[in-house]
């Protein structure tokens, strides 16, 4: 694996991606240049300025960073560092958010507050670019949303604003599969202003599934209104898979004997832990919304969350409680991660206001444990193995609280400690076994976990399923389809170009 910094000359080759929408296709373009550049042995490294998003990872520094941005990571062979997002807003209300600038949480600020603080945010975006930007060949730049929202154009550091400040090229993606694409692209475009239309260099078209030739004709029409190229039009990539930025997708994939039920709460958070259950062949993972009936289940497990109290009201409100008691009375088996560890328990105390009002929220008390939410945020890459038995694990803890009770008697793992080679008990188990809690996010990602933590929950037989080896598939994969359908020459010689601006 290539180290994160190298002892080369600067080289200042920038592109940013930016997208018509949320959801356009920045994330995975992003992942997708990364890899092409990787796989033609250049330096490259993955960058957002700003992102909003409950999917974070932990980072070898001891941070805290867009999960999107660890992915695109991944795709360049370097371990994730804060440098590639500087700034982190994780929402806990609809106007607030935690601010979290070179992974660590400074504050939380109401979107108004935060609006003036940009231009503070803006000096740590241009101090961990000018770092990257001095040690690899190619930074490869995510915007957030679309440059064309008019109502945050002002002191914008995560699209145009960044863009201007470093004077690099922009390409704009837009996702044809949702209809509308000449429409977003134009009306994109339009509503920039003239220095911001001269660094758009080109467009690319998303997920894209028909005949080109078809097409064709909308391609033409495109770059005689706009002067602007079509770099590529990328194909509908059936069966692809790439942990998401945010957005829960509640499709559903019918498959698999052993069903799992995963409520969407409010505030969920890394809920890409699942990702490799909900690609397994034996599994049926179903993500139930607000006000859906949870169906019948071998096992429930409650994810993280942002604002525990707040969800876990929320999930009481939903009859959840309820819905558990049952399901438990039943033989079902029951986990909880992090938040939904924290659920678990009798009490939630939050004495400093952490999340919320100060105050004690009276838990689901199905583990004799209370937690005291504390304004120290654990981040910690672990390693160990389960408590019962010699499997290995590995995974990170990002959270705020501290959990004690009767139940940790009865621990779940065993993990390294941060400092030495001794062992520390971690989670709690049920007098019974049907329920175990945790803090330890990225379990699943484990193959070997994964068969043990299956036959746990009822299975008698499991298919081995290499989820780390999958991730890596799609990657090259998604890279095979951008060097067969994308001008990554051009692409390159815009990078190379001289300075965009007037």
């Amino acid at each position: 694996m290539r180290q994160l910094f190298k002892n080369q000359r600067p080289t200042r080759q920038t592109l940013m991606v930016q997208g018509t929408t949320s959801d356009a296709g920045k994330s995975t373009l992003v992942a997708g240049l990364c890899r092409v550049l990787w796989r033609m042995d250049k330096s490259v490294v993955p960058f957002k300025p700003q992102n909003m998003a409950l999917n974070s990872a932990v980072t070898q520094d001891g941070g805290e960073i867009g999960r999107a941005q660890a992915v695109q990571a991944q795709a360049c062979g370097l371990a994730p560092h804060t440098d590639m997002n500087p700034v982190l807003l994780k929402p806990n209300s609809d106007t607030g958010a935690q601010v979290i600038i070179h992974g660590k949480a400074i504050t939380n600020m109401e979107a108004a507050a935060y609006h003036d603080y940009k231009q503070v945010a803006m000096a740590a975006v241009l101090e961990s670019h000018r770092r990257l930007e001095q040690h690899y060949d190619y930074v490869i730049v995510e915007g957030a949303g679309s440059p064309a929202e008019i109502n945050l154009r002002a002191n914008d550091i995560a699209n145009m604003g960044f863009a201007e400040a470093v004077d690099c090229p922009v390409i704009i993606i837009a996702d044809i599969d949702k209809g509308g694409v000449f429409a977003h692209l134009v009306g994109t475009l339009a509503l920039l202003s003239e220095s911001e239309q001269a660094r758009v260099a080109g467009f690319v078209i998303n997920r894209f599934r028909g005949d080109i030739g078809l097409l064709q004709p909308g391609l033409d029409w495109l770059e005689k209104r706009t002067q602007k190229p079509v770099l590529g039009v990328l194909p509908y990539l059936h069966g692809f898979h790439l942990e998401a930025e945010d957005a829960v997708s509640i499709e559903q994939d019918v498959k698999g004997s052993l069903r799992i039920v995963v409520p969407v709460l409010p505030h969920i958070s890394n809920h890409t832990d699942f990702d490799p259950l909900r690609l397994h062949p034996d599994v049926e993972l179903i993500y139930v919304a607000p006000d859906q009936t949870p169906p019948s289940a071998d096992l429930v497990i409650l994810p993280g969350s942002k604002s525990v109290r707040s969800d876990l009201a929320w999930l009481k409100k939903q009859g959840w409680d309820l819905y558990l008691l049952k399901h438990l009375r039943y033989g079902g088996k029951l986990v909880g991660i992090c938040g939904g560890y924290q659920m678990l328990g009798k009490f939630i105390h939050d004495p400093k206001g952490i999340e919320s009002e100060s105050g004690t929220s009276q838990g689901l008390a199905l583990l004799d444990v209370e937690t005291e939410l504390l304004d120290q945020k654990q981040l910690t890459q672990r390693t160990g193995r389960l408590f019962s038995d010699d499997v290995c694990i590995t995974g990170y803890e990002i959270h705020c609280g501290e959990t004690h009770g009767l139940s940790m008697q009865r621990p779940f793992l065993s993990l390294k400690a941060t400092q030495g080679d001794s062992f520390q008990p971690e989670g709690a188990t049920s007098e019974d076994g049907q329920i175990v809690g945790t803090y330890l996010h990225g379990l699943f990602d484990s193959s070997e976990f994964v068969t043990h933590f299956l036959k746990w929950a009822g299975l008698k037989t499991v298919q081995s399923v290499d989820y780390e080896t999958r991730k890596f598939q799609d990657l090259d994969r998604l890279a095979d389809s951008l060097e067969a359908h994308l001008d990554v020459p051009s692409l390159i010689a815009i990078m190379h170009a001289k300075q965009v601006s007037a």
